[in-house]
């Protein structure tokens, strides 16, 4: 059989996190004959080149490459590429790993769509990944109609006969952004790139100790000489003009500007720092123009031109203020509605524990930095205005797993607001005078839990809401639920959603008390909640039938039967069918069996993973008394005390005491 795919990793001392990524290469759905991998030892010295013969032995499609360390990657990944026979080379990293379908949607994709390059989904734990270029699948796309310049790392497929008809490789040498350079060089060159989002391929991780390559602190004169190679790549592929501007903002902005501002820059040795602006205001003042300037976002125009100026000190005290900005989002409501949560927030940016304020002057929006006057004047003589586009903010609100990091965006629409403020900081008007203003963002998002997965179910686990806010060049990410109203929690209920019907669970994480959602009872919180969420006053019983109120949100299953079980330990377990009109359940005391006890009450919930019922004790107990009578109690009530006592023994007569000690001191003397 032809081979579909070829894998290469170039593998040097991976130490244990190689076991992840050779885990997600065994676990893939493609057959071991459709695909292959390629290992390129790059003159490993721990255990790593033994464990690679090991593998190669024991699985045929492994196969490995030893060969003299060469200090990067762009040599054992061009080894690969010239051993490769697979239509499609996909790259990967030796501490990353592959979702379990990653190869055969990838290849199955790229070749419905003909494309000469395919981007899988990415998420990044610990690490950031693009977010924009993920948000719909992209069947054939360029550089010119999607963000593809946002995603330069190799983890990607590349038809093989593409790289050879272009004689693509990568840079080797111990050297930064080979990536860069090779990466860029295929979307210009590919007659089509596949982008697919809605299944996640690639899991791009952070090591625990920090060892890794991109994490390490550079040479400035070093990285930036590297930079310019992919910029030149830039140049003999594009004409000038509003392309290659585009194409050039990227590295404007993630690897210059962004590298200058807020704790990124004041964290940095000073001596350090002024090495990295001296680097990097060289390639602006080399290579950028006015039209590369206009494609970044406001906020980085106004660090570009003040780089440019040649305004160091006016760069550092900008940081020292970006660095108290914090997006803060207030959760308004929480909602069942048709087996889908609705949630309702707010949403603004703030400086050191204040809204952040704009200015209104002359009918126009400003940005309200803190800029000295010559600060101002360099701007203004490059023609950069501190305008805001405020009218473009918005908001996005994601749902993660904690674990793996896949994430979704929820759909949602929002509304911007703008309060005038005073001299004393109170609010007045609309914000639409000459004025200062703060701008605040209210929006309505939609979860469903049985298509928020790219139209498909959310997988089992614990899945945490992180809000993002988007306004003139901040971009910024916070946890929605610590700040909440206080109608909210009354709200708050599990629900049973999707067929076969599983618990989704919103709850409050220990700590900050963020939103979370539990799927499938990954946690033993439901018994919590449901004594927290719910009136059990309200439970009865009464006439051999128990009434309690429903813990439980079941929209489309209202009416359906649920299961209780009564539990004594050591005596038995009895089961009864309820029936509930959406807010209490109703059921059959089998009173025969529970006369004369007091039992624990558990509901039924079902778990499709584990293809079982789990069974939740609720916060009360039913006693029935000898006669049958039914009652329900808090099941913290201690078991009620015998209502009469046998009674009490008279005391003996003191001569009867005196005999019987008498008696027993005779008796010690016989012996």
């Amino acid at each position: 059989m032809t081979v579909k795919v070829s894998v290469v990793i170039a593998v040097y001392n991976p130490g244990k996190y190689f076991e992840d990524c050779v885990t997600g290469l065994l676990r893939q759905s493609l057959t071991p004959d459709e695909f292959e991998v390629w290992f390129v030892d790059d003159g490993s010295t721990d255990e790593t080149p033994a464990r690679l013969d090991a593998l190669a032995a024991e699985h045929p499609h492994f196969h490995v490459v030893h060969q003299e360390s060469s200090g990067w990657s762009g040599r054992p990944r061009n080894t690969g590429i010239d051993a490769a026979r697979g239509e499609y080379v996909m790259f990967a990293d030796h501490d990353d790993w592959l979702g379990d379908e990653a190869l055969e949607r990838m290849y199955a994709y790229g070749r419905a769509n003909d494309a000469d390059v395919v981007v899988g989904k990415m998420a990044g734990i610990g690490r950031p990944v693009p977010q924009e270029l993920f948000r719909v699948n992209r069947p054939r796309v360029t550089v010119e109609t999607a963000p593809l310049i946002d995603s330069l790392t190799p983890h990607k497929m590349f038809r093989r006969a593409f790289l050879a008809e272009h004689g693509m490789r990568f840079k080797e040498g111990r050297r930064r952004l080979e990536d860069h350079v090779f990466v860029v060089e295929a979307y210009l060159r590919a007659k089509s790139v596949a982008v697919l989002s809605d299944y996640l391929c690639y899991y791009h991780i952070t090591r625990d100790d920090g060892s890794n390559a991109g994490f390490q602190r550079f040479d400035p004169v070093g990285y930036f000489k590297n930079l310019r190679e992919a910029l030149d790549v830039v140049e003999d592929l594009t004409e000038p003009g509003p392309v290659r501007d585009q194409l050039f903002s990227r590295w404007l902005r993630n690897e210059m500007v962004e590298r200058l501002r807020g704790q990124r820059l004041l964290k940095l040795p000073e001596d350090y720092a002024e090495e990295l602006y001296g680097e990097i205001r060289a390639v602006i003042t080399e290579r950028f123009g006015p039209g590369v300037f206009d494609r970044v976002a406001p906020t980085q125009r106004v660090v570009a031109g003040l780089i440019a100026a040649d305004r160091y000190a006016d760069v550092r005290a900008l940081a020292e203020w970006e660095a108290g900005i914090r997006p803060t989002g207030r959760l308004t409501s929480l909602t069942w509605e048709n087996g889908s949560l609705a949630l309702g927030f707010s949403a603004e940016y703030e400086v050191d524990g204040a809204p952040m304020t704009y200015r209104r002057e002359g009918g126009h929006d400003l940005l309200g930095l803190p800029l000295s006057e010559e600060a101002r004047e360099a701007l203004a003589a490059q023609d950069i205005s501190l305008a805001a586009p405020v009218d473009r903010s918005d908001v996005d609100l994601v749902v993660r797993h904690r674990e793996q990091a896949t994430q979704y965006y929820l759909p949602l629409t929002s509304e911007r607001h703008r309060t005038g403020i005073g001299a004393d900081g109170d609010g007045y008007g609309d914000g639409h005078g000459d004025s200062a203003f703060r701008q605040e963002i209210t929006a309505r998002a939609v979860l469903d839990p049985e298509t928020a997965a790219a139209g498909g179910p959310l997988p089992a686990g614990l899945w945490d809401l992180h809000l993002r806010i988007k306004s003139c060049g901040w971009s910024k990410e916070t946890r929605l639920g610590a700040v909440r109203s206080d109608g909210v929690e009354a709200t708050r209920l599990p629900a049973l959603t999707g067929e076969p019907r599983r618990l989704v669970l919103p709850y409050w994480t220990d700590g900050p008390g963020n939103l979370s959602l539990d799927i499938d009872q990954r946690t033993g919180k439901l018994e919590r909640e449901a004594g927290e969420l719910m009136d059990w006053a309200e439970a009865g019983a009464d006439n051999g039938t128990l009434r309690l109120p429903l813990p439980l949100h079941l929209g489309s299953a209202a009416g359906a039967p649920l299961q209780l079980r009564f539990e004594r330990k050591n005596v038995g377990k009895y089961p009864a069918e309820a029936t509930t009109d959406g807010r209490t359940l109703t059921a059959a005391l089998p009173l025969e069996r529970l006369t004369g006890k007091r039992w624990a009450v558990r509901i039924g919930i079902p778990s499709p993973e584990r293809g079982e019922v789990r069974w939740t004790r609720l916060p009360v107990d039913v006693v029935v008394d000898a006669q049958g009578r039914a009652r329900v109690i808090d099941r913290h009530t201690p078991p009620a005390k015998p209502a009469t006592r046998a009674p009490a023994r008279p005391p003996r007569p003191l001569w009867r005491r005196v005999a019987g000690r008498m008696r027993r001191a005779l008796a010690g003397g016989r012996r």
